[in-house]
């Protein structure tokens, strides 16, 4: 019996030291894994926000109509004879 509650006690501390060697390593892996499929995500997000932009650039190289749109709205220009106004809102009290 005694035998036995020694090789017991034996497998007991080589299972703790592996433990104790091991589970940092598994943690910092798990960790780096989660951040890698954050930046996967944010990779996705802006390959997206890159076509809608390359889509907008275009519009905006072929369609002369939306270009001025963008012009006027961004960009505050005015055709030759028209008078910009600005509305200014009131202060609240």
């Amino acid at each position: 019996m005694l035998a036995t509650l020694k090789k017991a006690f034996g497998y007991f501390a080589v299972a703790a030291v592996l433990l104790i060697l091991f589970i940092p390593g598994f943690a910092k892996m798990q960790g780096l894994r989660d951040k890698n499929m954050d930046l996967e995500d944010k990779i996705r997000r802006l390959n997206i926000e890159n076509a809608l932009l390359h889509q907008e650039l275009s519009r905006i190289g072929s369609d002369p109509v939306y270009k001025e749109k963008i012009a006027r709205e961004k960009m505050g220009v005015v055709r030759k004879g028209e008078i910009p106004i600005k509305i200014v809102p009131q202060k609240k009290r």
